[in-house]
C-alpha cells in the first residue's frame, strides 16, 4: 500500500522524488538549475531571503537529496551510511536548526539560514520531525535496482518493499522466478 506520506514527511517525499533514476529523460530532474531550484523551493514556501541561487546551491540540494533517499532505503532493508548521517548533521550545523516554541504546535525545529541553506535546513527539520514522531521508517525507496522512488508504505506491518507492485514489484517477482528457474535446470 504505497502512497504519499502525511504532513511534513511528503515534502521530504516530494523532495526525494524530484529525479525519477529510471528515466532516460533529462527532464525528469526537476531541480536541475538555478531557476528550477528556485520555483521548486518557493512554491512550497521553503525559500526565504537569501541571495540569488547558484550553481553550487543546485549541487548542494542534489547532495542533500541524495544522503536522504539513500536512508530511506535503508527503511527498506538496506544499510545505513555513516557519511548521509554525517551531511545531514552538518547541514543542520551550518544552517543553524534550534527549537522554536510556537502556540498549539509545541517545538519546531527552525534554521537561522535563509536562501537555499535555510530551505535545506528546512527539509532536514522535517526528516528530524518525522524520526521523533515514528513516521520515518514507513517513507522508503522502493526496493527495485534502478528506482529508488520514494513511497510512504501505509501497510499495517510496513512490509512494502516498491513503489508500485504493477510496475517495480512484478519486475522483482519475474526477476526472482527466472533465477530460480535457473537455478533448478542448472542442477
Amino acid at each position: 500500500m504505497a502512497g504519499h506520506a502525511p504532513g511534513s514527511l511528503g515534502l521530504v517525499q516530494d523532495y526525494v522524488n524530484t529525479l525519477e533514476l529510471e528515466s532516460r529523460d533529462p527532464d525528469v530532474e526537476q531541480i536541475g538549475t538555478p531557476e528550477a531550484l528556485t520555483a521548486w523551493l518557493t512554491e512550497r514556501g521553503l525559500l526565504s531571503g537569501g541571495g540569488p541561487v547558484g550553481a553550487a546551491d543546485v549541487v548542494a540540494a542534489h547532495e542533500v537529496r541524495e544522503a536522504i533517499r539513500r536512508l530511506l532505503f535503508a527503511n527498506n532493508g538496506g544499510s545505513v551510511d555513516e557519511a548521509d548521517l554525517a551531511l545531514l548533521n552538518r547541514v543542520a550545523g551550518e544552517t543553524g536548526l534550534r527549537p522554536r516554541f510556537v502556540v498549539g504546535a509545541g517545538v519546531v525545529l527552525e534554521p537561522a539560514a535563509a536562501g537555499v541553506a535555510g530551505a535545506m535546513g528546512r527539509l532536514v527539520a522535517a526528516v528530524s520531525e518525522a524520526m521523533n514522531a515514528g513516521t520515518w521508517h514507513r517513507l522508503k525507496a522502493c526496493g527495485e535496482p534502478g528506482c529508488r522512488w520514494a513511497f510512504y508504505d501505509g501497510s499495517k506491518n510496513r512490509s512494502g518493499h516498491w513503489c508500485s507492485m504493477e510496475s517495480c514489484g512484478n519486475r522483482a517477482k519475474a526477476r526472482h522466478f527466472r533465477q530460480r528457474h535457473r537455478t533448478t535446470s542448472a542442477s
